[in-house]
């Protein structure tokens, strides 16, 4: 295994001599937990700010971080050109042929030549084809594009849903979303919108604020709905006639009506749930790179798709447990125009909300632009690494310098002149690191990506690797399908149909139906109650709601439990009114009789008993059990996650247990060299006295006669004796200095045996889990209600129709 392949560490290239500008053979290795204090990347067109990016997101992948990528140029898709077998034939489709054509070869020539490049490229910085190989292997790896069939759809549908309860506690952070959902959906519309001065800004905050506050999910359409008939009667202290008239009331929906009717946001609607877990992890836990290509969007576009994802990025991150250790990464490329110094857009106030926020959760936030100049100052004083590349203006330098002289680099010797000449002599794929974490900025080169830089994708190139996927999406919100079969079946009648008295009665509220349609109640048979779980054995006291409902209209399921299905229960579901007006679909006879009545009444204890299971999973390596109700998915990933903390206070310890050892070798190795040095400077120094001694008898035997003779003879034996020892000194300090480096060598080479034996304990993608099953005792079943509940359905004049409750139908 190299060197740079250690556990918690991004290798993004090799240190650089800041006098001399080369390349030393020390690698750049960057801790991962350091990007939860978020990274910023800047440098001009040209800088290889694009290839240190992509770097460091293969490198992330390879230590099995997720990531969420926003991609305004169409860049960051060439992290699939991963070719672990570097043939010709596997760049082909993707270079550019514009270019072979420039250089007068055929696409074929071209390929070859940059498959040989990047063969030789990978080659100089260590990497080979197994490295790729486990990068591509580590993640999977998939390219969305809002509003395009070209990649992968992804649908804006739930991006209106009610937040979650843990982000609705902060009602300041609630309104906040509230009002840059708004200002996001006025921004497709055209309406650059004040939140505080403009009316179709407050009447929508107000509406959304409506429905999120009282659990409500909203869709497009019945928030058009919404506008023409608001929840609310008064705005501030004027009704909303006075505040904002039907008429113009009307103009506004209809101007997102027609949004919403244009053939081409169509695709916004399709595709994929905006559902950032499912965007970070796979269906069974596997790390996911999920890139968000949005070249293709006109700037309003853009603006409102980067703020409902930011917003849903939020909503996700509130609901994790705190932790010290990278938990996943949200990057942007270009992220000029969505963060700027003055102005509000939409996209700002959730980003700042992130900068400020994320690191408590293990989100870390990286950024990258070509002008720090053009974003807000308060963004950028969170965040603890800069990546400092070629800038093409000096107010540009000046800026940076200016802000990393207040940092670490002062008290380093760093200071603004000094950075401003680093910083203007920067070369291509050189970059100035300064990390908060760290003692003083380094300068170092990048290595080579392993990722084809082939540039923007085109749509058809994007079309092309995302095929295969295109087929898999889910479809968006199914209809339920026991409701959706039967919800026609059997004749309508005027009035509620005569049950017998022992058969207890409830009827749904209906709420306000909108315009346009018939309210149809449908019967269903509903049952529900408590059923708990209590193990000792596994430390498990469990107590869980049930309600399920079986259709009863006539040419129904079928009276079983069995053709039942679940729904979430609220005591206010079995005390409505019936509307006035409303018309019944017919039930069935059988259904209608005491006797199957009692009957199911019975069944459902033993359907409960039958069916309820508590599953739950746990871990043989760190004896860890699942949460009741947890997924194997979700456990995993939890897993993961403790993994990542287990691994990083392991390798803390780890370093902390070493460093002073290895310390003590090092200044014993460097006295033993300074002591080599010494010794090899007498020794020098000796022969050169020899020399000049020898010269001098020489000349004495010359002038002296035999008396001459005799002393120099005398005298040259004594410096014979004098230089062996001397050599014999400068031999056994070079001894000293090599058994030392043997030592320390040694000592480096034990820490990484360490280090991967941790890297082997941390694992749960690859650990077998030993599933539990814990099932009631009929003694711990206790149903509570049972009854016909007639279910308000809104049969609409176009034959299509929706249930006015949302846990049924």
């Amino acid at each position: 295994m190299p060197a740079f392949e250690k556990l918690g560490v991004f290798y993004l290239g090799k240190k650089t001599n800041p006098q001399s500008g080369e390349l030393s053979p020390e690698y750049l290795l960057y801790e991962s937990k350091d990007l939860c204090t978020h990274a910023m990347c800047v440098g001009m067109t040209g800088s290889g700010k694009t290839g240190l990016c992509i770097g460091l997101l293969e490198e992330a992948a390879i230590d099995n971080i997720p990531a969420i990528i926003i991609d305004p140029k169409g860049d960051l898709g060439n992290l699939l050109l991963a070719f672990p077998e570097l043939r010709p034939d596997d760049f082909l489709p993707w270079i550019n042929t514009d270019e072979a054509r420039q250089k007068g070869v055929s696409a074929e020539e071209f390929a070859r030549e940059q498959a040989e490049l990047w063969k030789n490229g990978l080659g100089e910085w260590e990497q080979d084809s197994e490295r790729i190989r486990l990068f591509k292997q580590a993640a999977d790896f998939a390219i969305y594009t809002p509003g395009s069939s070209a990649g992968l759809p992804v649908s804006i549908v739930q991006s209106f849903a009610a937040p979650s309860a843990k982000a609705m506690e902060d009602l300041d952070l609630l309104r906040e979303r509230i009002q840059t959902t708004a200002s996001g959906l006025l921004e497709l519309l055209g309406i650059k919108a004040d939140p505080l001065q403009s009316r179709e800004h407050i009447l929508l905050s107000n509406v959304i604020e409506h429905s999120w506050m009282a659990g409500k999910d909203l869709d497009l359409g019945e928030l058009i709905r919404m506008i023409q008939t608001p929840p609310v009667t008064r705005i501030g202290v004027f009704d909303v006639e006075s505040f904002y008239p039907a008429t113009e009331r009307f103009k506004l929906s209809m101007t997102l009506n027609n949004l919403l009717a244009a053939p081409g946001f169509k695709t916004w609607m399709e595709g994929e749930a905006l559902d950032i877990d499912r965007m970070l992890y796979t269906a069974n836990g596997k790390p996911r790179t999920s890139i968000f290509s949005i070249a293709h969007l006109s700037d309003s576009e853009r603006m409102f798709f980067v703020t409902l994802l930011l917003n849903q990025v939020l909503g996700w991150m509130r609901a994790q447990p705190g932790t010290t250790s990278l938990r996943a990464l949200l990057y942007m490329d270009e992220v000029f125009g969505f963060l700027p110094p003055i102005g509000e857009p939409p996209s700002k106030k959730p980003l700042l909300t992130l900068l400020k926020q994320a690191r408590a959760f293990g989100l870390g936030v990286v950024l990258a632009t070509q002008n720090p100049v053009d974003l807000d100052y308060k963004g950028l004083s969170n965040i603890g690494t800069w990546f400092i590349g070629r800038l093409q203006t000096e107010r540009d330098k000046e800026r940076l310098a200016d802000g990393l002289t207040s940092a670490s680099a002062q008290t380093a010797g760093w200071d603004v002149s000094t950075l401003m000449n680093t910083i203007s002599n920067l070369k291509k794929r050189q970059f100035l690191m300064q990390n908060v974490h760290a003692k003083q900025p380094q300068l170092f080169g990048t290595r080579w990506a392993m990722s084809y830089l082939r540039g923007p994708l085109t749509r058809d190139q994007i079309k092309l690797l995302m095929k295969e996927r295109v087929a898999e999406i889910p479809p968006i919100a199914p209809a339920r399908p026991v409701a959706a079969s039967h919800a026609a079946a059997g004749g309508r009648l005027s009035t509620r149909p005569q049950l017998p008295p022992e058969i207890r009665q409830y009827v749904s509220p209906a709420g306000k139906p909108a315009a346009g349609g018939k309210v149809v109640y449908h019967p269903y048979l509903v049952a529900g109650g408590d059923v708990q779980i209590f193990n000792n054995t596994y430390g498990v006291a469990q107590s869980e709601q049930l309600a399920h409902a079986l259709p009863m209209e006539e040419g129904g399921p079928g009276l079983a439990w069995e053709q039942a299905f679940s729904f979430s229960f609220e005591p206010g579901i079995l005390s409505g009114q019936a509307v006035e007006g409303a018309e019944y679909t017919s039930m069935s006879s059988e259904a209608a009789k005491p006797s199957t009545y009692n009957r199911l009444d019975q069944d459902y204890e033993n359907f409960v008993f039958r069916n309820y299971q508590l599953l739950l999973w746990k871990s043989a390596s760190t004896g860890q059990l699942s949460r009741p109700g947890e997924a194997e998915r979700d456990f995993r990933i939890r897993l993961s996650q403790t993994g990542h903390e287990r691994r990083d206070l392991e390798m803390d310890r780890l370093k902390r247990q070493y460093a002073s050892k290895i310390a003590t070798l090092e200044r014993q190795l460097l006295a033993a060299r300074q002591q080599v040095e010494r010794e090899e400077d007498q020794y020098k120094q000796k022969q050169m006295d020899t020399a000049i001694s020898a010269g001098s008898s020489l000349l004495g035997m010359l002038l002296g006669g035999k008396k001459g003779l005799k002393g120099g003879v005398t005298q040259a034996a004594r410096s014979a004796t004098r230089m062996s020892k001397e050599k014999q000194d400068v031999e056994r300090a070079q001894e000293k200095a090599a058994q030392l480096e043997a030592r320390l060598q040694e000592l480096q080479a034990q820490l990484q045996r360490d280090v991967e034996k941790i890297s082997g304990q941390f694992d749960p993608m690859l650990e077998t889990l030993q599933q539990i099953v814990l099932r009631p005792k009929k003694s711990d079943i206790l149903q509570r209600w049972y009854g016909i509940l007639w279910v308000p359905f809104l049969h609409r004049d176009d034959g299509t129709r929706e249930s006015l409750v949302a846990q049924i139908g």
